[in-house]
């Protein structure tokens, strides 16, 4: 049933559609937003049926809106069912367990708030950031602003590799170039987070330093 019903919103790319997958990509539900805004972008590039500009806007305000939907869960359910409900059966269908969610954890801990928005550009981490968000009982607005820029950014990505291939490559061959593509975008994001926790790190040792002094 929900096989079908997946299908079925992959087939019909429209507004609400893009909106209601990715919901459910930013979730704890395990969906990639590569097979989402990339066709849609494609599609909209190919029949000018769709603007891709509010294509991207309202795959954010799916974002947003299943991130809010994890943050919550978190903020009112706490850590014990959090991680109850990831070692359960349900859970594990999910492709969750206690090790995904302690990674997040750890993510949210080590980069503070801002996590917020550097996780979502960090796979496996993107889905989940919001849920030490929840726990941390992070101020929504500051929540909320920081996942719309970083999910804002994501689906950009996205678009652009649709909207791109669009001119390059036959349809039946689009999501073997995206995933090709997120591949090499993914290395170069991760090591963009790394260089500026770097900077940020040095930044605060030398200010500290300093002020010692």
């Amino acid at each position: 049933m929900f096989t079908e019903i997946f299908s079925f919103l992959l087939d019909q790319l429209s507004y609400l559609n893009v909106f209601l997958l990715m919901t459910i990509e930013s979730t704890f539900i395990p969906f990639p937003s590569e097979v989402v805004l990339p066709p849609a972008a494609y599609h909209a590039h190919a029949t000018g049926e769709q603007n891709v500009f509010l294509l991207i806007i309202v795959a954010t305000l799916g974002a947003d809106m299943g991130a809010t939907i994890n943050y919550f869960l978190a903020f009112y359910l706490g850590r014990p069912i959090v991680y109850a409900f990831a070692n359960s059966k349900w859970g594990h269908r999910c492709l969750l367990n206690e090790e995904k969610v302690r990674r997040s954890e750890k993510f949210f801990d080590d980069h503070g708030v801002v996590a917020t928005l550097t996780g979502r550009l960090v796979p496996v981490i993107r889905q989940l950031i919001s849920i030490p968000a929840g726990l941390a009982k992070m101020n929504f607005l500051k929540f909320i602003l920081y996942t719309t820029i970083g999910a804002g950014l994501w689906n950009c990505v996205l678009a652009a590799i649709g909207w791109y291939l669009q001119t390059i490559v036959p349809e039946d061959k689009l999501m073997e170039k995206v995933d090709e593509y997120s591949e090499h975008i993914k290395v170069f994001i991760l090591a963009a987070i790394a260089v500026a926790v770097a900077y940020f790190i040095i930044k605060k040792y030398i200010v500290k330093k300093n002020g010692k002094q």
